[in-house]
């Protein structure tokens, strides 16, 4: 087979395996989302599928790639450093404890750690909904300090997550106060709808504003929030049910745009 190699490769949660040349340049990949064998050189058509062989399932499709969408474009011409997609649920959280870790021993725990593991509970669950046609950018920065912690996209719309950790305990939510146990309401529906307003004007795209509380005991409301949806962790998979608002290619290059982080910095 001349020497050519397959190479696995799994990045942003698409699978492909490469083939290669004995000096590393790539005559072929197979997609298996797209059950797809794109080829750079029909010349090598017989080698490629014979060295795919063992790891091809079913039929698929032989020819060459496919022409880039404006969005796929978008995302090639972009700077890694201004590229959003790659950031971890709470990525700034991390950047934050990496940085000062505070005291090794503590009276209480630091509330960064219990921020921390609240986004990244919902930020895994939001990562699932990426084979039904859902992107989720975490940790979007914004001018001033603040972020949205999740900012999700696909076929149900656009919406700006903010998460607050609630373990155990009970939230009432009286708009714009939510209250956490006994203590004092804080007016957070407020940054909420803020911080979605901001990523509309930014996008220039309707985002609806989502609440997420992490493993709380009890939630009640006083009445609907206005302009916010509120949720739990356990009720996020709701939002993957969403459709009917945003074709494929839109949802595409609404991603392609919010995770410029150029984008961001305008407002």
């Amino acid at each position: 087979m001349d020497g050519l190699r397959v190479v696995p490769s799994r990045r942003h949660g698409r699978e492909r395996i490469y083939v290669c040349l004995p000096d590393g340049g790539n005559v072929a990949w197979y997609d298996r989302e797209a059950a797809r064998v794109n080829l750079l050189s029909d010349d090598r058509r017989d080698e490629v599928l014979q060295a795919l062989g063992p790891f091809v399932t079913g039929p698929v499709t032989v020819g060459p790639p496919p022409v880039p969408t404006p969005a796929e474009l978008a995302r090639l011409s972009l700077h890694p450093d201004d590229d959003l997609a790659p950031n971890r649920p709470g990525e700034a959280l991390l950047v934050a404890l990496d940085r000062e870790p505070g005291p090794a021993h503590r009276l209480r725990p630091d509330p960064r750690r219990r921020a921390l593991a609240a986004e990244q509970t919902v930020g895994d669950a939001l990562d699932r909904f990426d084979g039904a046609g859902w992107h989720t950018l975490h940790s979007v920065p914004l001018p001033g300090g603040d972020r949205v912690h999740h900012l999700l996209i696909g076929p149900g719309g656009l919406f700006a997550l903010h998460v607050l950790p609630a373990r155990g305990q009970r939230v009432r939510v009286a708009d714009p106060g939510v209250a956490l146990g006994r203590g004092t309401p804080r007016p957070l529906l407020r940054r909420v709808r803020a911080d979605a307003d901001r990523a509309s004007y930014a996008l220039t795209a309707e985002v609806r504003a989502v609440l997420v509380l992490v493993r709380p005991a009890r939630v009640s409301l006083d009445a609907p929030p206005r302009s916010v949806r509120v949720l739990t962790d356990r009720e996020l998979p709701d939002l993957a049910r969403l459709g009917g608002t945003l074709k494929p290619a839109d949802a595409e290059a609404l991603h392609a745009t919010a995770r410029d982080r150029a984008t961001w910095a305008r407002l």
